[in-house]
């Protein structure tokens, strides 16, 4: 010691300093508490940069999804009513057509003679029906002088009324022979597409015996849907206010067809538990075609004052869901909530969240309960 305190004196007195805070005032060789913080201080938490947003408040409209099958409103198989040969196809296979184009043509001679014929006979009985008429008209005032017997003119009575009854029958073959005629000429009966075609020209069809072609009805559609007999509820209720508005998602497709519910069975299946619906759908563009598979979304109902959150926030753990909410203190915090529908990119939160919360939406990977973060506004766009 007495070495150690010549030692001091003849150091200067910064060094000195630097010495005693190294040896410590009492030289017991270690350092005091506050000696050891300050040369080995404790490291400070940083605080982490996340995303937030907002929870939103709005009105979301309450959809009901299904998964459906399309089917064409009217389709119908094209068949002669006449025998005859084929004389042309007038428009392609495929083809769309309005209402009374013409599809097919028979050959319509044998129609065209026969219709001559009867009106060729229909003018021969024509002329024998005006001579009957004229002999009666002579022979009634004869019949009054005496000059003629009663029976005499009752037999020319009897004659002028055969003779227009033989007319009566010529006009009626007529119009018959006029409907055979236009059977020979194909026309669709309603708007709609052809399939592809059975018979061709030159081929012999008959009546009812073969099929040309068949024509569907594309625009409207149907959409059939199955719901469950737990939907069939709210389906009701919504029908009883109003019209049911439906959207169509096809695979693949960027926009949804517009449609509404025209039809709900009386009936609920007992093997499956589902009840038939049906819905109409608009299809100017005709991409929809009888057969496929489609989404159909059921506008139900409307959820007023709902509070959402971006899907990109919920976390999943054994618990359940879960979102992380922004504290005062900038301190993490875990809620468990449940969700309702989802609105494009949000989601609907029944029970966890307040309007006035924070949820974190990013970086939740770094991040748990009781972290102290920085918040930080997320400016990426998000739809409803």
């Amino acid at each position: 010691m007495r070495k150690t305190r010549m030692i001091i004196g003849l150091l200067s007195g910064a060094a000195a300093a630097t010495l005693i805070a190294i040896y410590g005032v009492a030289g017991a060789g270690k350092p005091s508490d506050e000696t050891a913080r300050s040369l080995h201080p404790q490291p400070i938490e940083r605080a982490v940069v996340v995303p937030v947003k907002a929870v939103v408040k709005k009105t979301v409209p309450l959809f009901l999804d299904y998964v459906g099958t399309t089917e064409a409103i009217r389709s119908v198989s094209l068949q002669a009513k006449v025998t005859a040969h084929l004389a042309r196809q007038s428009v392609p296979d495929g083809s769309d057509v309005k209402q009374g184009d013409l599809l097919y043509l028979l050959d319509p001679r044998d129609y065209q003679a026969a219709l001559d014929q009867n009106k060729a006979q229909v003018e021969r009985d024509a002329a024998a029906l005006d001579y009957a008429r004229a002999r009666e008209q002579r022979n009634a005032m004869l019949t009054k002088q005496g000059w003629v017997s009663k029976d005499t003119y009752e037999q020319i009575t009897s004659s002028m009324g055969q003779a227009q009854g033989a007319v009566a029958v010529d006009r009626a073959l007529i119009q018959s022979a006029e409907i055979n005629l236009g059977y020979t000429e194909i026309r669709a009966p309603f708007d709609g597409r052809l399939g592809r075609s059975q018979v061709h020209e030159g081929a012999l069809v008959t009546a009812s015996g073969n099929t040309f072609n068949t024509l569907v009805q594309l625009d409207p559609i149907y959409a059939t849907v199955n719901p469950s007999e737990t939907d069939l509820d709210q389906i009701s209720k919504a029908a009883t206010k109003g019209v049911v508005d439906a959207a169509i998602l096809l695979n693949g497709a960027r926009s949804p067809l517009r449609g509404k519910l025209s039809f709900l069975d009386n009936n609920v299946d007992r093997t499956t538990g589902t009840i038939a619906a049906r819905v109409t759908v608009e299809n100017p563009q005709r991409t929809v075609l009888p057969g496929q598979y489609v989404r159909v979304r059921l506008h139900v109902a409307e959820l007023s004052d709902a509070l959402l959150v971006p899907q990109a926030a919920i976390g999943s753990s054994q618990l359940g869901k879960f979102v992380y909410i922004v504290g005062s203190d900038n301190k993490v915090d875990q809620r468990y909530v449940s969700l309702g529908p989802t609105d494009g990119d949000f989601v609907v939160v029944t029970k966890g969240v307040r309007e006035a919360d924070e949820v974190i939406v990013g970086n939740l990977q770094k991040v748990g309960p009781g972290a102290v973060v920085q918040a930080m506004a997320d400016e990426r766009p998000t739809s409803f």
